[in-house]
């Protein structure tokens, strides 16, 4: 990989930079290698650092790079193929559902979550956190909001805590007559628990799934999933669910 002045390019510096650094991903480097710093690299193709940032953020959106802490950045392994949940027949929790419960505790909903639910920002509800992991990696971490009234026979009863406490309220909000789902996927950025849950660093990309669960004629119940966007490719199947697929495969010599 020679260097590459880019004075000249007609397209954005960083996007030209990117291609450029894919294709050597490709040739010049393996799986899990360690990429040259920031100052070798801008260095090699005659660039600002802040345009090699930009490249580089990008190449990690797309999932070719990861940021690992204490390492520095990294080539990354194909995206792993997880269903996400294409059931829209199945509550959280049920037979075959791949997630972890980790612990649940009273607490008030974020305010966009509570204006979901149809709630006030200061009534508390039930937050399930649960984990997901797949071929021994985490790819996904996930908060679910269960208003009380959805699980009113948990009301002053002495119920368990931590993983305890979220099987109870998975099994309880399980006994309503689920009506349907729908779920919205958006870009985000990893927030500080998210990222330490999925060994990423404060601010990586992910890709936010909000699912609501209705019913009795209102939203019983509410997911909001992070995964790794370095991991996961999500798609819209035909049942109208989301799957995780393996990316392109990638050779490195």
């Amino acid at each position: 990989m020679g260097t590459t002045q880019l004075e000249t390019v007609p397209e954005p510096k960083y996007w030209h930079l990117k291609t450029v650094l894919s294709e050597a991903l490709d040739s010049e480097f393996a799986v899990g290698e360690i990429l040259p710093n920031e100052r070798e690299l801008a260095a090699r193709f005659g660039v600002a650092r802040a345009t090699l940032r930009q490249a580089l953020e990008q190449l990690e959106l797309e999932g070719r790079l990861q940021r690992r802490r204490g390492v520095g950045t990294t080539v990354a392994p194909p995206r792993m193929g997880v269903a996400v949940g294409s059931a829209h027949g199945t509550w959280p929790g049920a037979v075959g559902d791949a997630w972890q419960p980790a612990d649940c505790a009273p607490a008030l909903p974020p305010v966009g979550v509570a204006r979901i639910l149809g709630i006030h920002s200061d009534d508390q509800v039930h937050t399930v956190r649960r984990t997901r992991v797949s071929q021994g990696q985490p790819v996904a971490t996930e908060l679910l909001y269960v208003p009380m009234s959805s699980v009113a026979e948990l009301t002053g009863m002495d119920a368990p805590s931590g993983a305890a406490r979220a099987r109870v309220v998975l099994r309880e909000l399980a006994r309503l007559d689920l009506e349907g789902q729908d779920r919205a996927v958006e870009l985000g950025s990893a927030r500080a628990d998210d990222a330490k849950a999925l060994d990423r660093l404060p601010g990586a990309p992910v890709l936010v799934v909000t699912t609501r669960f209705f019913a009795e004629g209102h939203t019983a119940a509410v997911s909001v999933a992070t995964y790794r966007a370095d991991t996961c490719r999500l798609t819209f199947g035909d049942s109208g669910g989301v799957e995780i697929h393996h990316g392109p495969e990638r050779h490195a010599s």
